[in-house]
């Protein structure tokens, strides 16, 4: 943006940069973001056309999907399956509904998590929390591992969700140990994202 200013006296920031230019989107959908924050690795250049971001909240699901967390999960393919209609989105409890349905009924980000242990599996806001840095913690302690699988799978059976259920919702968790983002994270790097696949199509 400096450069733009020095070079072209073009004054922008990320707060005038115009919002959900087409162009733009067309280039991110094709993949075409060596050199952009974010969405120029393999792995995410390979879900680009598959996702096809058109707004900034999917720049949003984009960045925070590909991580070791959804992807130990096994949150990524059934989300994509749901965004492009080749499954239906269906919930497993009805409360899941307010907490994933922005997310095709699967859980990508961490305060997810946080809120299916609370609203599903019984535990308070501050077990919840605790939760959170369980899983920022890389399941150093097994002991304590094992315990709060067994706390989750009786808490969600207690509320009539199915044990299969439980069991991905603990694989899900469990992947989040090693790498999930806050929704919070995954938009300030999704802003960021955008603005330089901005800067690149319109000012390469």
């Amino acid at each position: 943006l400096h450069l733009l200013q020095e070079k072209k006296s073009l004054s922008l920031s990320l707060a005038t940069i115009p919002h959900e230019d087409p162009a733009t989107y067309k280039m991110i959908q094709a993949a075409d973001t060596v050199g952009t924050f974010q969405i120029e690795s393999r792995a995410q250049m390979s879900l680009l056309p598959r996702l096809k971001p058109k707004t900034f909240y999917d720049l949003v699901i984009e960045v925070a999907i590909v991580r070791p967390g959804p992807i130990q999960g096994g949150t990524v393919h059934p989300f994509l399956r749901r965004r492009q209609g080749l499954e239906k989105t269906e919930y497993a409890h009805p409360l899941l509904k307010s907490i994933l349905q922005k997310t095709e009924g699967v859980p990508i980000f961490q305060e997810q998590v946080m809120q299916i242990a609370v609203k599903v599996a019984g535990f308070t806001p501050g077990e919840s929390d605790e939760l959170r840095r369980i899983m920022s913690s890389s399941w150093k302690s097994k002991p304590i591992m094992t315990g709060l699988r067994q706390r989750l799978l009786n808490g969600m059976i207690s509320k009539g969700v199915s044990l299969a259920y439980a069991e991905q919702i603990y694989k899900t968790i469990e992947g989040f140990s090693s790498s999930g983002f806050p929704e919070s994270h995954a938009a300030s790097f999704a802003l960021l994202t955008y603005a330089s696949c901005y800067l690149r199509c319109h000012y390469p």
